[in-house]
């Protein structure tokens, strides 16, 4: 991934994908916490905390080579991607909840993304000090995920009109985006392809199943209904990879085709898996329905 081209493009790329979210968001989103909060609190929880010492766990058992573990933890760290909401709708989610959970996410992300990075980077990687993100590069994650999103959320409360006749071809640049990312990160990485699928797919597949399915059935054991949980499934097992991706690239950031690697994996994983999984408790919910 040596490609001037594509590094450079690659934050305004991020941008395109924030500033649709930032279209679809309003202040209420966030306010509508309140409404959800057990759901909220449940989700969240299971975001920031329990995925990513989960994810390390399985890091550590499939024994995956430095890079390829902190590309994996950049993954977890990440907050819920834009496809989970279409995911939720397909499936019966609550959609307003989806929306809440990644406006929040895409927030607090800013600041334990980079706690994440620099902790696994600092575990596994031998100049993991020099590879961390120190202060600055905080700051450029900070404002490479929030300023596109309050770009967003400002069109979207100063001209709603505008904000509406954009959503739908930011919405569709941003699957193309992503679609463009992940195959320059694969096609860059071609020659080394077959080993780290083998090294890192597996894991990826198991990190997917295990967020879809913690996702759904924690906030069910909390006493959350079938509509939230699904909701906050599709949130937690979809992940913002072109994110991932991003900060794993960059050279400002983590400088790391090899990092970027299982954030791109997953990125392909993650669309399969999320429709067998709505599939399923679809499919159970109408089976418990019908007794």
């Amino acid at each position: 991934m040596d490609s001037p081209v594509v590094l450079a493009s690659l934050p305004f790329a991020l941008g395109i994908v924030m500033l649709g979210l930032g279209l679809s968001l309003r202040l209420d989103d966030f306010r509508r916490v309140g409404q959800y909060p057990k759901a909220a609190v449940v989700a969240l929880l299971c975001q920031l905390v329990l995925l990513p010492a989960i994810c390390f766990g399985l890091v550590l058992a499939f024994r995956l080579p430095p890079a390829l573990a902190v590309g994996m933890l950049v993954v977890a760290a990440s907050p819920g991607g834009p496809t989970a909401n279409l995911f939720s709708h397909l499936f019966g989610g609550n959609v307003a909840l989806n929306v809440t959970l990644t406006a929040v996410n895409s927030v607090l992300a800013a600041a334990t993304l980079p706690i994440v990075v620099n902790l696994s980077a600092g575990y596994f990687l031998p100049d993991g000090a020099a590879l961390g993100l120190q202060f600055d590069k905080m700051l450029q994650v900070f404002v490479m995920v929030l300023a596109p999103v309050a770009i967003g959320m400002l069109v979207r409360g100063r001209a709603p009109e505008v904000a509406q006749w954009l959503n739908l071809p930011v919405r569709v640049l941003s699957v193309v985006v992503l679609v463009v990312v992940i195959y320059a990160v694969l096609y860059g990485e071609r020659e080394n392809l077959v080993d780290y699928f083998v090294s890192v797919g597996l894991a990826a597949l198991v990190f997917n199943i295990v967020s879809l399915l913690i996702g759904y059935g924690a906030p069910r054991l909390a006493g959350v209904d079938h509509r939230e949980a699904t909701a906050a499934g599709f949130e937690i097992g979809i992940h913002n990879t072109g994110l991932a991706i991003t900060v794993a690239l960059s050279p400002a950031l983590l400088n790391s085709a090899e990092i970027a690697i299982p954030g791109a994996v997953y990125g392909i994983v993650m669309f399969f898996t999320a429709a067998g999984f709505g599939w399923l408790i679809t499919r159970r919910a109408r089976m418990s329905s019908s007794r």
